[in-house]
């Protein structure tokens, strides 16, 4: 004679008022074992006994927040192997399914019944792995890698009489893996590859170099000075091949686009040049009321930014002798330029002390896109060549170098070590690594940009610039 087992539980029975109905003590009908085996999956252990919970709420301290990525995987193998729970987190990185309330949760800790049928038996009967095919899944599925971003600079450079003026721009990496640095009245080459350091040229004790920059193919040096010159100089062969003059003041910035040399002065003026040409200069660019502090090819080849002491932001194109847009948000100097190689038109700009703005504007549609609020000083702007994201140094009152993730302008990370503000900022050929310039006479060089073909943070012996091999001070 077969006989159906009654379901358990701890809660007891409680008789209604004025009846004597019974269906509370009448068997269940559904499946249920006569071994009155516990079944862990069917109890909530975290609601019940409070084990797990405690510990997730528990604050990490950062060196335990900076342990391996593995600790996570084992976690969540633990919890599905002893206690028969997924993950906490689901595939569309959702939060934890576990409700933080414990209201409306089946508090009985002991059920009887038929555990759930068990995923492929057949394959089971047979495996020699003690896991369980939920636990192998989850350590054979591919993770993401996290983007790890040292906080410190992995090489740092003395650089003696680097100038603390905001309106230079003394620093410049060449596509050939070359850092030029103005020092005074000289010009300084520091091969990344070789780490062999090159006195280019001395100007002498009359003059001083107020700004460098780089040919598109690294071969040419334009060197700006405080005496209005823009001298052309053939970096492999140390020889200076041209000067060409037409500034009455120092020239603080230069811009190349591809034969065509362009450079601001405290004149007020910008001075179109082609070095195929014998004339000092082709065209004469005026709108900038006090002294042209920034200078900015975009990568077409089509619009050149410039931002100068007045506050004003001006786009020209190639032929006009006059400004095509002009932006006046600012209101303080713009010397940070930056136009973003990942979408047309799209330029970023920031703004001195009594601003400290980042403004990104579409010179497509002459439109005013966003702006951010730095808290501080903005002295330079540089798009990743790899990573929409965009990079920052700061002057007073904060000194630092940030990492901005663009549309949303999340910080990534927040970069410290100069004690002057961060005047200088350039960017190796392979886009991982930056460097950065301040008056406290150091060049520091930080890996923050994953290379071209990774897209996760790549480490300092995979960098293309430095080999692994190399030495850091």
């Amino acid at each position: 004679m077969s006989t159906t087992p009654y379901q358990y539980s701890l809660k007891s029975p409680t008789k209604r008022k004025g009846s004597a109905d019974l269906s509370e003590f009448r068997p269940n009908r559904e499946k249920y074992s006569d071994r009155f085996i516990p079944s862990r999956s069917a109890s909530n252990l975290i609601t019940g006994f409070s084990l797990l919970e405690d510990a997730e709420k528990r604050p990490q301290t950062p060196t335990e927040s900076a342990k391996d990525d593995n600790l996570v995987t084992y976690s969540a193998l633990l919890r599905s192997e002893l206690l028969g729970l997924e993950s906490p987190r689901s595939e569309k990185g959702d939060e934890s399914h576990i409700p933080s309330s414990p209201s409306g949760v089946n508090r009985n800790l002991f059920r009887y019944k038929f555990a759930d049928r068990i995923k492929d038996t057949e394959n089971n009967a047979f495996s020699l792995s003690p896991l369980s095919p939920d636990s192998k899944h989850l350590i054979t599925s591919p993770r993401k890698t996290q983007r790890k971003i040292q906080k410190v600079p992995f090489k740092v450079l003395d650089a003696p009489a680097l100038q603390d003026d905001f309106y230079l721009n003394l620093v410049d990496w060449s596509s050939l893996n070359v850092l030029a640095v103005g020092l005074g009245p000289c010009v300084y080459l520091w091969s990344a590859c070789t780490s062999k350091v090159t006195r280019l040229c001395d100007l002498g004790s009359d003059d001083v170099v107020t700004s460098v920059s780089w040919t598109q193919r690294g071969t040419h040096l334009a060197v700006g000075t405080n005496s209005g010159e823009v001298q052309i100089w053939d970096a492999s062969k140390c020889k200076k091949v041209r000067v060409m003059g037409g500034h009455q003041a120092r020239v603080g910035t230069i811009a190349w686009n591809g034969h065509l040399l362009s450079s601001g002065s405290r004149d007020r003026l910008i001075l179109q040049r082609d070095i195929r040409s014998a004339e000092p200069f082709t065209s004469k660019l005026v709108g900038h009321k006090q002294e042209v502090c920034g200078l900015k090819w975009s990568f077409d080849e089509q619009q050149l930014a410039s931002g100068g002491n007045d506050n004003k932001l001006y786009i020209w194109n190639a032929h006009s002798t006059s400004p095509i847009l002009r932006f006046n948000e600012h209101t303080a100097a713009v010397k940070a330029i930056a136009w973003s190689p990942h979408q047309h038109g799209l330029l970023a700009s920031g703004g001195g002390t009594a601003d400290r703005c980042i403004r990104f504007y579409n010179t497509l549609t002459n439109t005013n896109l966003s702006c951010m609020d730095t808290g501080s000083q903005v002295c330079n702007l540089m798009w990743s060549k790899n990573v929409n994201e965009i990079v920052s140094t700061h002057g007073y009152s904060l000194n630092q170098v940030i990492v901005w993730r663009y549309p949303s302008m999340s910080k990534v990370v927040t970069l410290t070590g100069h004690t002057y503000r961060v005047l200088y900022l350039a960017m190796s050929p392979d886009g991982q690594t930056i460097v950065t310039g301040a008056g406290d006479e150091t060049l520091r060089f930080w890996n923050v940009f994953p290379g071209p073909k990774s897209k996760s943070g790549s480490g300092f012996g995979s960098s293309l610039v430095f080999p692994s091999g190399m030495d850091i001070r």
